[in-house]
Order: C-alpha cells, then structure tokens, then sequence
C-alpha cells in the first residue's frame, strides 16, 4: 500500500510558496466618478475573489481623506468595503508595484488592439483594469496593459457600465 503525505512546514508546500500556488487577483480603479459604480465594483469583487483592489486618479475610496466612510460606496458595496482589502494611491506607484510582482494587467477596453474578453488566457497573478465610465482607460492607462478586452456590442450602445463590464470580464476571465 502506498502513502502520501503532503507536509505544510512553514508556509512551504514541497518547497513552494503557497502565496504562489493561489490565483491572486487584483482590479484596478482608475478616475471612475461615481460612488455608486464603486460600490458595486466592491461587491463583485468580494463574489469573484479579488484579492485586493487599488483605487487611483480620482476614483472615490471607501473612506475619505477625514476617514469618513463614503455613503453611497457603503450603500451599494453592502459591507464588501470592509471585506475586501483596498488600497488609494497613485497610478504609476500602482502600475510600478504590479508590474514588479509580474502581474498580468488587463484593461477593459475598446481599443484598436483590445480582442474579445472570452480569448483571453489568464495569467497569474491578475489585475483587472477599470476607467472612467464616459472616457475608459486613457492611453497612459492603455499602455500599462498587457492586453486590452472588450466585450462585443450587439446593439446601438457602444459600451456597457463600468461595474456590469467588470463583472462580467472578471467571471469570465476568473472561470466563475
């Protein structure tokens, strides 16, 4: 009869990382507006995993400079605010430190580049990138990314809102 026995010492699986043996996954917050939008980008990040989320450019944070806690991201977030870990800081702090830790960055957006969400092969450690709910992703933003996604429109609407875009691209992507 032969045995296994897998030995977890010191936060080493045979002589793995178990950090680097988990999916992580981030999403990025660019210069969106709207608390609301936040709010609910918070709650589907809780329901898809994201490990942490960076709020950068003028994207409202769940608590503001005073630490007051942001209304309306509260109503829409349902405590997904204070479940998932977040961050506010500067974008090119932000796309310096992803890059470092060798995350795969994708922005969802419409570029002449951008392919369809559904091809995308996920690389581990992720980061979902989200802009402006009018603007999208400046260019700066755009060339951060390792790949840009869309999702194809089949009506007269170009684009959808950021937090459904979001959700969709990060189940899809995620394999939820």
């Amino acid at each position: 009869m032969f045995c296994i026995v897998l030995t977890i010492i010191a936060g080493f699986v045979q002589g793995k990382e178990i950090k680097k043996m988990k999916k992580i996954a981030y999403l990025v917050l660019h210069d969106i507006r709207s608390e609301q939008n936040v709010g609910s980008l918070f709650r589907t990040a809780d329901a898809s995993g994201i490990s942490e989320i960076f709020i950068t450019g003028y994207t409202p944070a769940p608590l503001d400079k005073f630490n007051r806690p942001a209304k309306q991201i509260a109503k829409t977030a349902l405590g997904a605010e204070k479940s998932v870990p977040w961050e506010k800081l500067n974008f090119d702090e932000c796309i310096k430190r992803l890059k470092k830790e060798k995350v795969f960055i994708v922005g969802i957006e419409q570029t002449k580049s951008s392919v369809n969400y559904r091809k995308v092969k996920p690389k581990y450690p992720i980061a979902f990138m989200l802009g402006n709910e009018v603007l999208g992703l400046d260019a700066k933003a755009v060339r951060a990314c390792d790949i840009t996604a869309e999702i194809p429109m089949k009506g007269k609407k170009e684009s959808l809102n950021v937090s459904v875009a979001g959700g969709i691209v990060m189940f899809q992507i995620l394999g939820i």
